[in-house]
């Protein structure tokens, strides 16, 4: 085992020296083919890599010309004006489009960015750095991009912004189809892996309800930077293709943690699949570590550009990786014996893991930070390690996307012939990889080179890499709907990977034995003919419903808004300060500019206050308790949505005025009843009846079928 990892280790160098210097004679030795006819070999490289490229470009360019087209047919977005199309933006998604609209009306650049770096425009009583504190570096780019290309004269600012995303998803699709084209080797890989993408979308993305969230940004470079990362794993690959995909690592690493505020963690789940890869001397063990070294220059240049964000410090992903390089010197020596080694392997995960859990704990010791402490507490609580009645960790577990997957996301994945495919080539490189971790534990080497014959793709470091990592996924997607979207589209590309692939087929062929036929030609009549099946398959059932999609006029109008938003930009006056539902809130940031009291954003301990104080005006309280809040933040109107005072929910305990009840103790719970009790009524249906105190406090200004707006009274009457 000692002589095998030290070849391994000395691979890379071997890569880019005798590989790349090996006389022309040599090459003609190990290859007859190409010894034979080297420039039809040239040629037919060539016209696969081209026509492979042109495939992956013309499914991204498909992609986001398929996404354009259906947003426009569902929110007639070339025929609103201005204030309707602001209104299809909800919660986060209005607040983030609302700050790049703030840079394009800034006098200049320079004066945009210092005014959201020190903003107190938009919260009141608080002066935030809206750059850091929201991730605002997308809207940064897209406006400098708007401005320095001219494009004030040829399109609109919002038309622009999504279309940046849009091609972003084109971006991510085509990395997706790169990635399976290089596991497998052929183009018709990356095909299949679109199509199913795309069929899949309602479980693959949110785009389609959420344009400006910071995934849809991030995500795209993430995929680049796996579909570099597998490149670059990849064994006996030569100097020129290796460094092209070390910089594109480089690269899409640090652009993806600038995009997203939570990417640090996904890249921390990364990471562990890295360390169980080398672990097991399944990789080469300077490549690995040349991806840690990525992870810390990334961390460090992120902690720098985003004004210290301490987050960075204190986050998993940087103690994993200081602990793996304190480490390393350990992890050569055991490589270097065989029965000891198999002693020591479990003495350094070990360490590793208690090097890297005792750095965390002192970083945040002595580090002051705000990193999310409501995560850990939610964690708690998802994990049924701790109870509370605390309103905004019982909000968050009621949310869809932190519940666990429904029924309906398996089907779905079932109808259109993933998941069963996912599961079959899941199931055989996870029993090759087994096959291989104790060949290495037994002592024998891994291949230089892994032939079709032989049958082993689970000697190949991308795929065990890949294997790891779409578990580590899919175990955080069985716990969390939400991680569906990092997780379905792995499933795409494993799957479409392995079904195209003649190594998987063979793997299997070797343990079946078959004697019948000759295994490698039924191998490469299967990569091909299982794949062409399952696409026509595809293209009967969903080609028909995709075009519909594309066809049908949808209906998406919401005048209540409208004439909501209409109103307050006519009527109320500039210095107002609005209070309601955080959603409500970010929506009437971005189509009037005034000032609120809350927003829908949840990394903030102080806004989460913020929101639970002010959503009290659907509970069981006094019109002075309510008075009283909102006037702490300075708040001159407020905006009831009937649609949350009567809300009728499917699940009664996940209501928003259930949960109130439950955190403000007016509920009752005796042998498995819940008796509701307060003196008070509901504020929300008291104060429309328009009677005393509730008319003393407020003064109903305001009102259509689905908001009620009053304002505060500055001079409280208590004449009946």
């Amino acid at each position: 085992m000692s002589s095998g990892a030290a070849d391994l280790r000395q691979r890379k160098k071997q890569n880019c020296t005798e590989s790349d210097k090996m006389a022309p004679e040599e090459r003609n030795k190990e290859n007859p083919k190409l010894g034979r006819s080297p420039k039809y070999m040239l040629v037919q490289r060539f016209a696969k890599l081209f026509f492979g490229c042109l495939a992956a470009v013309t499914s991204g360019m498909m992609y986001a010309v398929y996404l354009s087209t259906y947003h426009e047919r569902k929110f007639w977005f070339s025929s609103r004006q201005e204030l309707e199309r602001e209104i299809t933006f909800q919660g986060d998604s209005a607040i983030y489009y609302s700050f790049y609209k703030e840079l394009l009306k800034a006098p200049s650049f320079e004066r945009g960015v210092y005014e959201l770096t020190h903003n107190n425009k938009t919260i009141s009583l608080k002066t935030i750095n809206a750059v850091q504190q929201m991730t605002l570096y997308p809207e940064l780019i897209a406006s400098v991009l708007y401005q320095a290309s001219g494009s004030e004269e040829v399109i609109e600012p919002v038309y622009f912004y999504i279309g940046i995303v849009f091609g972003l998803q084109g971006i991510y699709v085509t990395a997706l189809f790169v990635t399976s084209w290089v596991m497998s080797g052929t183009w018709l890989a990356g095909m299949l892996t679109v199509a199913w993408f795309i069929i899949n979308r309602t479980d693959t993305t949110r785009i389609d309800y959420s344009i400006p969230s910071r995934e849809n940004w991030a995500l795209p470079y993430f995929a680049c930077q796996v579909a570099a990362l597998t490149g670059y794993l990849k064994k006996n690959l030569n100097c020129s293709a290796e460094k092209f995909c070390y910089l594109l690592v480089n690269a899409s690493t640090y652009t993806f943690m600038m995009m997203w505020e939570y990417s640090h963690y996904l890249l921390f789940v990364q990471a562990v699949s890295l360390f169980l890869l080398d672990s097991f001397a399944l990789a080469q063990t300077e490549k690995v570590y040349e991806v840690y070294r990525i992870y810390l220059f990334s961390l460090i240049g992120g902690y720098l550009l985003q004004f210290e964000n301490s987050a960075l410090l204190v986050s998993p992903l940087l103690s994993l990786v200081v602990a793996l390089m304190l480490s390393k010197s350990l992890q050569m020596n055991v490589k270097k014996s065989t029965f000891v080694s198999r002693l020591l392997k479990i003495m350094y995960i070990y360490l590793v893991l208690t090097v890297a859990v005792t750095l965390n704990f002192l970083l945040k010791m002595f580090i002051p930070h705000k990193e999310n402490g409501h995560l850990l507490r939610f964690i708690e609580v998802k994990l049924g390690l701790n109870t509370t009645k605390n309103f905004t960790m019982n909000w968050l577990l009621c949310q869809e996307s932190l519940q666990a997957p429904s029924q309906d996301f398996f089907l779905r994945l079932t109808q259109s012939s993933l998941l069963p495919f996912y599961i079959l080539v899941l199931i055989i490189c996870l029993f090759s990889v087994t096959q291989v971790i104790f060949r290495r534990i037994c002592g024998e080497p891994l291949k230089e080179t892994v032939k079709l014959e032989d049958g082993r793709i689970g000697e190949r470091p991308e795929i065990v890499y890949h294997v790891i990592h779409t578990i580590l996924l899919g175990c955080l997607a069985m716990c969390l709907e939400g991680m569906k979207y990092l997780w379905t589209p792995y499933v795409c590309m494993l799957a479409a990977f392995g079904v195209c692939s003649p190594e998987l087929w063979m793997t299997l062929f070797k343990w079946l034995r078959l004697k019948a036929v000759h295994p490698i030609l039924l191998a490469l009549i299967l990569s091909m003919a299982v794949p062409t099946i399952i696409g026509f398959s595809l293209w009967k059932e969903f080609f028909p419903r995709i075009m519909t999609e594309l066809t049908e006029l949808q209906e998406f109008y919401d005048p209540d808004t409208v004439e909501l938003m209409t109103w307050i930009k006519r009527q109320a006056p500039v210095a107002a300060v609005f209070a309601g539902s955080p959603q409500l809130m970010g929506v009437i940031k971005l189509c009037t500019g005034w000032m609120v009291s809350s927003l829908p954003l949840y990394n903030d301990d102080d806004l989460l206050k913020r929101n639970e104080n002010i959503y009290q005006i659907y509970s069981k309280r006094s019109a002075e308790d309510i008075y009283k809040i909102l006037t702490s933040y300075k708040a001159n109107f407020l905006v009831i949505e009937d649609s949350i005072c009567n809300e009728v929910g499917p699940v009664r305990g996940c209501r928003v005025k259930d949960l109130l009840d439950i955190a403000n103790g007016h509920v009752v719970c005796e042998e498995g009843d819940n008796y509701a009790y307060s003196k008070y009524g509901r504020f929300c249906h008291e104060i429309k009846m328009n009677y005393s105190p509730y008319v003393n406090y407020f003064t109903r200004v305001y009102w259509n079928r689905s908001y009620f707006v009053y304002k505060i009274n500055t001079v409280i009457s208590f004449q009946s």
